[in-house]
């Protein structure tokens, strides 16, 4: 599987498909067609258009396209998106809100670096900014990074976050969703040893594998069922002359994408099958619920080879981080050296990916730690997508956060939130 040539198969593939869905919403809404009424010509117009979106949206970086929000003082606020601090594999972004009144605490967002992009984030975001100074990983795709950049592993991708800690300083609060967990937490513990003082003022830890084997999943199983020769050759792909990272050796997004999918395929034919019965209909639009959902599912990113193997390698299979035994640059991260940031784990009571029990583990990782300074919440119902966007973070989960926020920000005066509102 490691040539050049199986992944521009699968670009090649992608494009056919986007192309036979342009031709045929092309040829299905020629004039010409009107002339004779035909209820299969809109048929064939529906399942162009919708295959046509579908195809396209897999190799687009979805925009940010964060809204103005209504202050405390009922002022509006427009947000613009800065660069903190760029890297080759990942850049350090702020949003910020203009003409803000009042000093607002830092949160630094960690996003997965699992597939999609930081954007996935985008209603964690909109939701957390009338509360905060609001900063995010904004990973890149590893087919635009040249070779010459050289790799980017486990190890690299905790280095990154404690060089964004330390640019933020000590009071910052920081939340980490999915993947990224054992990795930030490896993170905060690097750091109490090597300057406590930059260490955040809080750790909340939304669903993410600790220990994987605390309540194994299909994604554990799997994990445990390949040898990772097995994944080197089935996973493993060079990118194409196409892109700047010509030569790289990645885990496809395509790729990647088909393993989503697979987890739940009658779901999505389901939805893709009603689409097209809607668009035949004439009743879908550019930003219906449908297209909301599926552009930023399906926009999906290269992760580079070195840290996909080795986050399975390290974190799933040898359990690093659950036996308190990863070492990060030569140096052995103990978590029993944080002593004073409270953490939070966040769990769903449905997530079927990160499973209840994989993150709690945390918590007996943090022997150092005061009881009062660890808290845990279980969100009935809740699948992994819900704990950090949709009903459940706005009703339930947020709430509770801001208030773990308040009682953990020192000087910092508890503040009274702003109303989110449902964002479709």
């Amino acid at each position: 599987m490691k040539y050049m040539m199986t992944y521009d198969l699968m670009e090649t593939a992608r494009n056919t498909n986007q192309w036979l869905g342009a031709t045929a919403h092309a040829f299905a809404s020629y004039p010409f067609m009107s002339m004779m009424p035909n209820p299969a010509m809109d048929w064939v117009k529906a399942w162009g258009e919708v295959t046509e979106r579908t195809f396209a949206r897999m190799v687009v970086k979805p925009d940010w396209n964060i809204p103005s929000f209504t202050d405390e003082q009922g002022k509006d606020r427009v947000v613009s998106v800065n660069t903190v601090v760029e890297r080759p594999f990942g850049d350090l972004i702020h949003f910020h809100a203009s003409n803000r009144k009042g000093k607002k605490p830092k949160l630094l967002l960690v996003a997965p670096m699992s597939g999609h992009y930081a954007t996935l984030l985008r209603k964690t975001v909109i939701s957390l900014l009338p509360d905060f100074e609001v900063y995010v990983t904004d990973w890149h795709n590893a087919r635009d990074i040249p070779v010459s950049a050289g790799k980017f592993d486990v190890e690299d991708y905790t280095l990154y976050l404690v060089d964004f800690m330390k640019e933020l300083g000590p009071d910052t609060h920081v939340m980490a969703v999915c993947q990224p967990v054992p990795l930030t937490l490896a993170a905060t513990a690097y750091l109490a040893e090597e300057d406590p003082k930059a260490q955040p003022r809080s750790l909340t830890l939304v669903g993410g594998p600790v220990d994987p084997d605390a309540n194994p999943t299909e994604v554990t199983d799997f994990g445990h069922s390949v040898t990772m020769g097995q994944l080197e050759q089935m996973m493993i792909q060079r990118v194409g002359f196409k892109y700047d990272g010509v030569g790289r050796m990645v885990y496809p997004g395509l790729l990647q994408l088909a393993s989503f999918i697979s987890m739940n395929s009658e779901m999505h034919s389901t939805a893709f099958r009603d689409q097209i019965i809607r668009a035949a209909k004439g009743e879908t639009s550019d930003h219906d619920r449908h297209n909301t959902f599926y552009d930023e599912y399906l926009a999906v990113m290269d992760m580079t080879s070195e840290f996909y193997l080795s986050t399975v390698e390290r974190i799933f299979k040898n359990r690093e981080i659950a036996k308190n035994e990863f070492v990060v640059n030569g140096r052995k991260v103990d978590f029993s050296k944080i002593t004073n940031v409270a953490v939070k784990i966040v769990e769903g009571e449905e997530d079927d990916i990160s499973a209840p029990g994989q993150c709690l583990a945390a918590l007996d990782l943090l022997t150092g730690l005061p009881d009062e300074k660890k808290a845990a919440h279980l969100e009935p119902g809740a699948g992994h997508y819900g704990i950090f966007a949709g009903k459940s973070w706005r009703n339930n989960i947020r709430p509770l956060f801001l208030e773990f926020v308040a009682a953990n920000s020192g000087d910092q005066k508890p503040r009274k939130s702003a109303k989110v509102v449902s964002i479709n």
